[in-house]
């Protein structure tokens, strides 16, 4: 399972309600999480906070998400790293902390609560609200510049506007994933379809989906497929309303903003494609993993999803990277996006902060470095040339496809589309996974009733998201 579909499934047991607390900083101390403070405090003005880490500075940082022994060439890259790191800090001593995955919800609250993660800490990027209301962030605006992170203004500004709160920045992401459509080129290619040429619309989806069924239907290959349950239906229909430029919630997050003509647009194609093109199986996805596994085993053509979900249907169901593909959202107009990030303990000294910071810039966010080694990654049998991370823009973008297409070990143009388009990004909305539960109910009455009233679905479902956003104000 990927890192984002176990964040998928284990997100709806999150349980919330964090209490405020509070962590001392102390001199020359070992923490909680195993980190030793130095002698500097937050109230330290010797130095700048807008100044990188000076690499005659002795100072140690406890910092987790190291890969496990499991993942044996991850593992080698990170100690691999470190020592790299150290050629230019040699005073910072990284002190790791594996797990896999590298976050339980239920743990990360409770680490929240007793105020014991790391002093550079992983979080998912829609974790921000509850990290800030624990009291365990650390505003690291002063500390990020283009001098401390040299690639800062070739990041996504919608990444990082995920990353603020109140204009302030709490954490710098590591990778992300931006919702697209992810289609069988091997089985375009048998219906007479160009799979270089892969739809960006609706319109376009429907019907190439009718050819592939109208072709291949006798092979048991369906055009199309989509979830309608598990809280996968939702988050789907999420993501298609955003690419044909609706919103889930207002901008406030105060009231549902989807009963419009957009999604029913997404809706009536959807209803129009299973029952009167069948392009569609007549059992949708329910759960996790059932679109997944249809396209790793050859039955369908097509559906929407994220890059994370190729090595996945390649490890786990024995497909082809080649056979494989993908185009931009449907509509493009905005693409839901979510991901990964580190964040700073708030009870972490100036020069703690600043380690953490020149940590994560150098093993994820510097071009030829750490993560985006790719010739190692090649090396020790990691797979090159996947959309993902997908952070970059502009002058870092173009360098950065550059250095995975010298590497790659899977066919970068096969993504082609899908990274040209570069479609700008919208977060997942508040309460998400309440959200999805609902419009789960859309997408299964859409899918599994030939009769569905698609207004009625709408308003039922906008009455019920109006009453869970009143209730969380």
């Amino acid at each position: 399972m990927t890192k984002n579909g176990y964040r998928r499934l284990v997100a709806v047991a999150l349980v919330a309600g964090i209490g405020l607390t509070g962590a001392a900083c102390s001199s020359d101390s070992k923490d909680s999480s195993g980190g030793s403070k130095t002698t500097s405090s937050a109230a330290d003005s010797s130095s700048s906070a807008a100044t990188p880490l000076d690499p005659k500075t002795k100072v140690s940082i406890s910092v987790d998400c190291e890969p496990p022994t499991t993942k044996a060439a991850e593992r080698k890259q990170w100690t691999d790293d470190i020592a790299e790191f150290n050629k230019t800090y040699p005073n910072v001593t990284i002190n790791s902390k594996d797990a896999f995955p590298c976050e339980d919800p239920a743990k990360f609250t409770a680490q929240l609560q007793a105020g014991s993660e790391t002093d550079t800490f992983y979080s998912y990027m829609t974790d921000l609200q509850q990290v800030l209301d624990s009291g365990q962030a650390a505003d690291i605006s002063d500390y990020v510049n283009t001098k401390t992170i040299p690639n800062l203004d070739n990041i996504d500004s919608g990444v990082l506007n995920v990353l603020k709160d109140g204009g302030k920045l709490y954490g710098l992401p590591t990778s992300n994933y931006q919702m697209g459509l992810i289609y069988n080129r091997k089985i375009f290619t048998e219906a007479g379809l160009d799979p270089n040429k892969p739809p960006t619309t609706w319109a376009e989806i429907r019907t190439d989906a009718k050819t592939i069924q109208d072709k291949l239907g006798s092979k048991g290959i369906n055009g199309f497929m989509e979830n309608a349950g598990g809280n996968q239906g939702g988050w789907h229909l999420v993501s298609e309303m955003f690419g044909v430029g609706s919103k889930a919630v207002s901008d406030d997050g105060t009231k549902a903003a989807f009963n419009n003509d957009q999604t029913k647009s997404v809706l009536t194609t959807l209803q129009q494609m299973r029952w009167t093109d069948k392009s569609l199986p007549a059992t949708p996805g329910l759960a996790w993993g059932d679109v997944q596994k249809a396209m790793g085993t050859g039955k369908i053509g097509m559906y929407v999803g994220a890059p994370d979900d190729v090595p996945l249907v390649v490890q786990q169901y024995k497909a082809d990277y080649k056979d494989l593909g993908m185009a931009p959202i449907p509509g493009g107009q905005t693409a839901l996006f979510g991901g990964n990030d580190y964040m700073f303990k708030k009870s972490d000294t100036p020069d703690q902060i600043k380690a953490g910071i020149a940590w994560v810039n150098f093993k994820y966010l510097t071009l030829g470095k750490g993560q985006f080694n790719y010739a190692r990654n090649k090396t020790d049998g990691l797979p090159v040339g996947l959309p993902e991370p997908f952070f970059f823009t502009g002058a870092a973008k173009d360098q950065d496809t550059a250095l995975k297409t010298a590497s790659a070990t899977i066919p970068v143009d096969n993504f082609k589309t899908y990274v040209d388009a570069q479609v700008p990004v919208l977060p997942e909305p508040p309460n998400a996974q309440k959200i999805y539960t609902v419009l789960d109910t859309v997408m299964s009455g859409v899918l599994t009733n030939k009769s569905a009233n698609i207004d009625k679905l709408l308003s039922t479902a906008e009455t019920q998201v109006n009453s869970l956003l009143a209730a969380s104000q």
